[in-house]
């Protein structure tokens, strides 16, 4: 624990000397509140201490064991249907998906592309996170079949981004930025850990399958799935 907190420490020093270099250096201003900001400080460097002992003791662990459970059962049933109810589950439960829709539909609804009502932008931001949700539960079912399949992790990549982009040709200007966003907001703090875990799970149970290899990928997935699955949301809206 306490080397975590001096690790933390050291992760969080090059954020402190760049703000430091532009508040004293560049703009020559004072720090206001230094008593706050000291005190922020701390919380956020023994926040993430506790989050990364919390990923290495609990979810890591059980994310990794369920994997290879379900994979010693031989059943691809059970793993796609644990796969893509992981993807979802951890996708809905993500705060910064739950801010960037929330900010979109408030935009959007600015762009007098809904209707303004607090009714109406809770449906669109509760639409476009369940969109998001399950393209990533979707993701991680086809990075499942990947990894059991051996199938090169390059190609399907690849291969989503040339329907991305042809999906971007045909969807609403509106929406695309949003799309891509949505890519990035879905990998963090809550579904990374669990993907990975899932990942170097299933490929060490797996025969012929090398964690290094196979295990990795699967963020990508994550992360290429929402985009298409909201330009989607955006012509059909």
């Amino acid at each position: 624990m306490i080397r975590s907190f001096f690790d933390s420490i050291r992760d969080m020093i090059p954020i402190i000397v760049v703000i430091a270099f532009f508040q004293i250096i560049v703009l020559q201003q004072p720090f206001p509140n230094p008593g706050q900001i000291l005190f922020g400080l701390l919380a956020v460097v023994l926040g993430l201490t506790l989050f990364v002992q919390g990923l290495n003791l609990s979810l890591f662990p059980v994310g990794e064991g369920l994997a290879e459970a379900f994979a010693k059962r031989g059943s691809v049933f059970w793993l796609i249907l644990f796969a893509f109810a992981l993807g979802f589950g951890t996708t809905v439960a993500e705060p910064a998906l739950i801010a960037v829709s929330a900010e979109a539909a408030k935009v959007t609804a600015a762009a007098h592309l809904i209707e303004s009502s607090p009714q109406a932008q809770d449906s669109y931001a509760n639409g476009l996170r369940y969109t998001v949700a399950i393209s990533v539960g979707l993701a991680l079912v086809v990075g499942v079949v990947r990894i059991i399949k051996g199938w090169p992790v390059h190609w399907v990549i690849i291969g989503g981004y040339l329907i991305i982009v042809t999906l971007t040709q045909f969807a609403p200007q509106e929406i695309i930025g949003v799309a891509y966003d949505s890519g990035g907001v879905t990998t963090s703090t809550i579904t990374v850990p669990l993907v990975t875990a899932l990942g170097i799970g299933l490929s060490t149970v797996i025969k012929g399958r090398n964690p290094m290899i196979d295990g990795f990928g699967l963020i990508a997935f994550a992360s290429l799935f929402p985009i298409g699955f909201v330009l989607v949301y955006g012509m059909v809206m």
